[in-house]
């Protein structure tokens, strides 16, 4: 490519950034959205996990936080980090965070999804061109359709992580284009190893659809004999396989994670939508209000594969195998095997049609090749009465809005007849620069139009944001923390999902595709709530859970100006030692966190129903609540206490409203889903005795034993034994403890028993850490002075095996493919 070509294409490129990223800026701007206004971006991702974890990668750049990329010791009290680090930070420009203040976190995070959309704009006009040659200006107007197409507005700009797969289809499209030219194929496997590493979930489905791209351009589009095309494809298969050994580590450390993590609540595919439903996703500025293919490109792109197969100036094959290729595609996206297959076999906790991206690019490209042949009037007006038919048939579609009719008329006229005047080669320049207006407008208000939908939709809810209050809670946090001597703990009150990310400090809340399960059963099992399945734990709400992690400070939600008060409470250290005993019992969650603190500090009583709706005891398994009356009275149970005994009431999947002691509180537990914790309802009066209703819409579940009474001074007895433990250490991703010599027992570490913790007791060889009902509890044997734990990230070692691997034989090639050309070179005669 000649020196002139080079700046043509990055002109082109540039202006294809330069629009797309404009029109984005200028939505956001009218709409008012951050950093434009004080409006938060509309998200359906619950607490949205883009800001904490990016607030978390900040503190791994500047050292400002006590884990690693390997351990994360401020989530779920303490969780594997390397398999959520690859999953939502690998976007390459999730690491400019680290360029600007915490407090302006939010900052970064914009920039990832607005730069994404450039850099993949910008690739698809560069990609254009190798399918077809043909005006760059015209390439970029059309690859704006792509950059901000309704996967982006909708799915993509709202999850960042997801971004990089908008730059991955053109880039991995450009590798395959190599294959076919049989140039680049060491450039082509590091495109797909950046395409998985930046993100493996939408990488796959990049691949997936460069794939078809690259068959169809092999099969049909090219005059090759056979084994020059089975020598293409050959080439694109080793180049892949090489691609992806090269980010194995993300992959296999991915897999890992993902095998050990809570399961995901089990999705069902409700079947296709109804085509005319589906064709209306077509039509630009609307959004469904039920889970469709987001799939709209613009006027300009939808109007040109309208023309598609009427502009004669195509060969015939091309325009059927296109065509053929957008059916196929579209209908594997609502046929539920291939749904399965474009999502990993998995159906998603979410839309099932997160791989629409892919659809909008193949669109972008059979416009392309329509554009690039200059349809006649003939094929013109074929489009634009194909398009009127689709808009025909979507009128009425909830995704067809009057933004939606606004783009048709007018923008459908002004694209219309600009490229009947480009057709017919008059004032060229003035008619790109009026489209390129035309194209700005257009993207500019489709992306605002969405927002608006978006901010409407009762699923939906702001994104975390750095607040006042965040900051405060952040400050807080900050100078309370005393780790690994305690725990300083930003929850029960919650700001988002993820406050321990968000503000530090070392709290039992995480919200993660990759929370293990170990994680969550531990949690649940001594009484912390959860979300989602347990995908979304909390920190314990009761003062035995919270002495249990060893934590001493606290945020407690309260009526103060920022939203909660900062309270103190004793716990036991990091690590205690306690003497080997029977089996402990388990029979409770009031037996179980006695038998991890190593004492009695309940007393349970027997419940005896007196009024209301008779509940039935089924053994162990807990009790069954009728429903109550309309208007009636709850289920009414007695029990007795000692006087000013603390009495909780334990009730996981309870859903309607606790009444006790003088306390009142709305239970919304729904089994699995929905967790609640265990929670105070107030002193044992002089009598000891106490009555608890329960009010209920539908029959629900309680434990056998729902109510436990504790005894503060055991528990402060209890908390100031002697631990058996002289000193705590913690590094990144270990941590360790000096001993008296010749201690017994087990060591009881208060961090969840995961996959890939190795113990060592004193000079002795490390071993898997065993677990005591989810903790760490390490044996001692015959007597110890020093106890020390690392975690390696399960799946790592063998990743980063093949990926050595690969990278040599990449090395290899390279080398092999330089000696050769240098051979040639020294041929030629001068």
């Amino acid at each position: 490519m000649s020196e002139s070509s080079r700046r043509a294409e990055s002109a082109a490129a540039g202006l294809a950034a330069g629009i797309s990223m404009g029109a984005y800026c200028l939505a956001m701007a009218v709409h008012g959205t951050y950093p434009f206004g004080d409006r938060s971006r509309a998200v359906n991702d619950l607490g949205d996990q883009s800001v904490p974890f990016h607030a978390h990668l900040w503190d791994l750049m500047h050292g400002n936080t006590t884990g690693d990329l390997l351990f994360n010791w401020n989530s779920g009290y303490g969780a594997p980090f390397l398999a959520d680090f690859f999953s939502y930070l690998m976007n390459p420009f999730s690491w400019l965070v680290g360029l600007f203040p915490r407090s302006a976190v939010n900052f970064p995070v914009f920039l990832v999804t607005l730069l994404s959309i450039g850099l993949g704009t910008a690739v698809m006009t560069r990609f254009l061109g190798r399918l077809h040659p043909g005006s760059g200006r015209l390439r970029a107007l059309l690859a704006v359709g792509y950059g901000l197409c309704a996967w982006v507005l909708d799915e993509g700009s709202a999850d960042p992580m997801w971004m990089w797969g908008l730059v991955s289809l053109p880039l991995l499209c450009l590798a395959g284009d190599w294959c076919l030219r049989g140039r680049h194929w060491v450039l082509g496997s590091l495109a797909v190893a950046v395409a998985w590493a930046g993100n493996y979930y939408t990488g796959a489905m990049a691949t997936l659809g460069a794939g078809l791209v690259l068959l169809l351009r092999v099969l049909l589009l090219t005059e090759r004999p056979v084994l020059a095309r089975l020598k293409v494809l050959g080439r694109a298969a080793a180049m892949v396989l090489l691609g992806v050994l090269l980010a194995a580590p993300v992959l296999t450390v991915g897999l890992k994670a993902s095998r050990a993590a809570q399961p995901a609540p089990l999705e069902t595919y409700d079947g296709p939508p109804g085509l005319t439903d589906y064709l209306a996703q077509l039509l630009p500025g609307g959004r469904s209000d039920h889970p469709m293919p987001n799939i709209f490109v613009g006027i300009l792109g939808l109007l040109l594969v309208a023309t598609l197969p009427f502009n004669r100036r195509v060969r015939a094959r091309e325009r059927i195998g296109w065509y053929a290729l957008l059916l196929l595609v579209g209908a594997s996206f609502v046929w539920e095997p291939t749904v399965l297959l474009w999502h990993g076999l998995t159906l998603p906790d979410g839309s099932p049609y997160r791989a629409a991206f892919v659809l909008s690019g193949l669109l972008v490209m059979a416009a392309w090749v329509s554009l690039s042949h200059r349809p006649d009037l003939f094929a013109l007006v074929g489009g634009a009465g194909v398009l009127g038919l689709i808009a025909l048939l979507g009128h009425g579609q909830s995704s067809v809005r009057t933004s939606t009719w606004v783009l048709l008329s007018v923008g459908g006229v002004l694209v219309l007849g600009a490229l009947w005047l480009l057709e017919r080669g008059t004032a060229r320049k003035a008619v790109c620069a009026l489209l390129a207006l035309g194209v700005l407008a257009g993207a500019t208000y489709s992306t605002y139009s969405v927002a608006v939908i978006r901010d409407q939709l009762p699923s939906f809810r702001p994104r975390t944001t750095v607040s006042a209050q965040s900051s405060a809670a952040y400050q807080v946090i900050q100078q309370a923390d005393d780790w690994p001597n305690s725990r300083t703990d930003p929850g029960p009150h919650e700001f988002t999902a993820n406050d321990p990310l968000l503000l530090g400090g070392e709290g039992g809340s995480y919200y993660s595709r990759h929370l293990p399960r170990t994680t969550a059963e531990l949690l649940h099992d001594l009484g912390a709530g959860w979300y989602r399945q347990g995908r979304h734990t909390l920190s314990p709400a009761d003062p035995v859970g919270r002495a249990l992690f060893g934590v001493t400070t606290y945020l407690e939600s309260s009526s103060a100006p920022d939203g909660f008060t900062a309270e103190q409470a004793p716990a036991v250290p990091l690590i205690t030692v306690q003497p080997t005993g029977p089996a402990p019992d388990t029979s409770s969650v009031w037996a179980r966190q006695q038998a991890l603190l190593g004492a009695t500090v309940y007393r349970v009583p027997q419940l005896t129903p007196t009024a209301g709706p008779a509940p039935t005891l089924h053994g162990s398994s807990g009790w069954s609540i009728p429903a109550t009356p309309v208007g009636g009275t709850g289920t009414a149970f007695e029990g007795s206490c000692l006087p000013g005994d603390q009495v909780f009431f334990y009730g996981p999947w309870f859903n309607g409203t606790v009444l006790g002691l003088g306390t009142t509180y709305a239970g919304h537990g729904l089994q699995p889903m929905t967790a609640m914790p265990i929670r105070l309802l107030g002193d044992a009066p002089a009598d000891g005795r106490f009555a608890l209703e329960l009010r209920t819409g539908a029959a629900a579940q309680i434990p056998a034993q729902p109510v436990g009474c504790l005894d503060r001074t055991a528990l402060s007895a209890a908390l100031a034994r002697p631990n058996g433990v002289t000193a705590v250490h913690s590094t990144g991703h270990s941590v360790s403890a000096e001993l008296p010599p010749g201690s017994t027992g087990t060591a009881l570490i208060s961090v969840p028993a995961v996959d890939g913790w190795q113990c060592a007791v004193g000079d002795g060889l490390e071993q898997p850490a065993p677990s005591v009902l989810g903790m760490i509890g390490v044996p001692l044997g015959t007597g110890a002075s020093r106890l020390s734990c690392t975690y390696r990230p399960p799946g790592l070692l063998p990743g980063a095996a093949m990926s050595g691997a690969a990278l040599a034989v990449l090395v290899g090639v390279a080398l092999v493919t330089l000696l050769r050309r240098r051979a040639r070179a020294d041929r030629v005669p001068r």
